[in-house]
């Protein structure tokens, strides 16, 4: 039983440090296309908005409502309100 635990006490540990990396790289990605998209002018941020509008749609197509609920508000949130 004692094996057991430590098993999973191990296998969580790795999934926390998988997690950890994961968020990292978001983070990275968010700061990178945050900077990127300031440098655009309003007209090529309108441009970029309407051809990720376009792709969120097809990119939607037999995935979920939950799932393309929660990518579009992930891409709104980054194009339109930027943390960074």
């Amino acid at each position: 039983m004692k094996q057991l635990i430590a098993e999973l006490l191990v296998k969580l540990a790795e999934k926390e440090a998988e997690s950890k990396e994961l968020v990292a790289q978001v983070e990275a990605l968010e700061i990178v296309v945050t900077a990127l998209l300031r440098k655009l002018g309003d007209d090529q941020r309108q441009e970029l908005n309407r051809g990720i509008t376009e792709a969120l749609i097809t990119a939607s197509d037999g995935a979920s409502a939950e799932d393309a609920s929660l990518l579009h508000g992930y891409i709104d949130k980054l194009l339109n309100h930027p943390r960074y």
